[in-house]
């Protein structure tokens, strides 16, 4: 049977041509076809040249391109999609076929990324893999589909997985989610499961909740940038802002901060820091607390060497790009304002509407406004098992400085 195909208008195909995968509905002319939510459709020029297949959806983008290549899109083309993920992961961290067991084993982590979406490839589907378990995330109906295929072959090329939640309830479609349940798709036989997951990273003790935790639990983009801050703590003291449940807390007190203040507004992610902490360092100097981040920072006055900004998306599409930006600038420049001479300020954004020149900018207009000397020490990103295709720069959505306030 022919699949439905989505006919461009004239001149709009040149998108495609440079293998963005994603297309918006203004481009296309016509529909040829039935089509449902999800379908996989086929990507035509105006004069009938075949173009890229995809999954198709009833939004802007009308469609996210699969493939260039006029394949069937079957079971063995989603077995060679996740395959090719996992070999990236082995060739980056330089391990061998036994994947999952030595996986990160040279620094003691054992939670990732496995599958990032348009960088692998694959998109509307993220991977994240926790200590034997994948929690899989659909941005898309057509991915979401895929789930029962997905949990399959994941169990045909990770030979210890333990179990594969589906947490998609908060990123299909409103129309869709509304009656979703997240939930676990498979179990392996005798693995008891608990509902704080414990896992690792560079050595640190976390719990895990799929089911309440931010993204699929946790924030795994940042671990390089965890890591950097332990490398510049000892001694020091930090104050964390938009905390959540300790990453960068654990990573400061691990290299010997001489002292660590979380902060966040959400009293549940504090009492879960709070519990990492004595997890991992019984002994140490930590104050978890409650409060809004911006009014806090209005009460403090050069006591701390190290600031660490990352709030949750505060421009979710260009819509809100000017707002977003202005409490950007508002939080940064109050951190400016006072932390101690000669601090490191570790400044984020993960608002993908956010541009890394917007973001650069933001800080110029905070430290102007603040009157303070600074300098752009470092460009901060996403760690590497967070690919980005060089055809979707969108998918470079985390952006971070790490700046010296003389």
């Amino acid at each position: 049977m022919s699949r439905t195909k989505l006919i461009l208008h004239k001149g709009k195909e040149k998108s495609v041509f440079r293998r963005h995968p994603w297309l918006f509905s203004g481009a296309v002319a016509r529909i040829e076809g039935h089509v449902d939510e999800g379908d996989i459709v086929d990507v035509v020029s105006a004069d009938g040249q075949w173009l890229a297949v995809g999954h198709y959806q009833n939004e802007s983008i009308i469609c996210k391109l699969l493939s260039f290549d006029n394949a069937a899109i079957d079971k063995a083309f989603w077995r060679e999609k996740l395959r090719s993920a996992i070999d990236y992961r082995k060739r980056l961290f330089n391990i061998d076929d036994d994947f999952v067991d030595k996986l990160f084993s040279h620094h003691e982590t054992n939670m990732f990324r496995l599958v990032n979406g348009e960088g692998d490839g694959m998109p509307g589907l993220i991977a994240d893999y926790y200590n034997g378990i994948v929690v899989l995330q659909a941005h898309s109906v057509g991915m979401h589909r895929l789930f029962p295929l997905f949990v399959e072959l994941l169990k045909e090329l990770l030979s210890h997985l333990k179990g594969v939640y589906d947490k998609s309830a908060a990123t299909l479609p409103q129309r869709d989610s509304a009656v979703h349940n997240d939930g676990y798709l498979f179990q392996a036989p005798k693995v008891e499961i608990t509902d704080e997951w414990e896992t690792r990273e560079h050595g640190y003790r976390y719990l895990i909740n799929f089911q309440e935790g931010q993204k699929t639990g946790f924030f795994l983009d940042q671990r390089d940038n965890r890591l950097l801050v332990g490398t510049l703590a000892k001694g020091r003291r930090v104050l964390n802002c938009f905390g959540y449940t300790g990453g960068f807390t654990l990573s400061a007190l691990g290299r010997g901060a001489a002292e660590v203040d979380t902060v966040d507004i959400s009293r549940r992610a504090i009492e879960l820091c709070n519990r990492h902490v004595e997890m991992n360092f019984p002994q140490v100097r930590h104050r978890g607390i409650v409060a809004d981040v911006t009014k806090y920072l209005d009460t403090i006055d050069n006591q701390y060497d190290i600031i660490i900004l990352d709030p949750p998306a505060f421009a979710k599409n260009h819509r809100s790009l000017k707002n977003g930006l202005k409490g950007y600038r508002n939080i940064n420049q109050r951190a400016m304002e006072r932390i101690k001479p000669g601090g490191l300020l570790f400044t984020f954004s993960c608002s993908q509407a956010v541009g890394k020149d917007d973001f650069q900018t933001m800080a110029f207009t905070a430290a102007a406004t603040a009157k303070r000397n600074v300098r752009i020490v470092k460009h901060l990103q996403h760690a590497a098992d967070h690919p980005v295709s060089i055809y979707h720069p969108e998918g470079e959505y985390l952006k971070g400085l790490l700046l010296e306030v003389e």
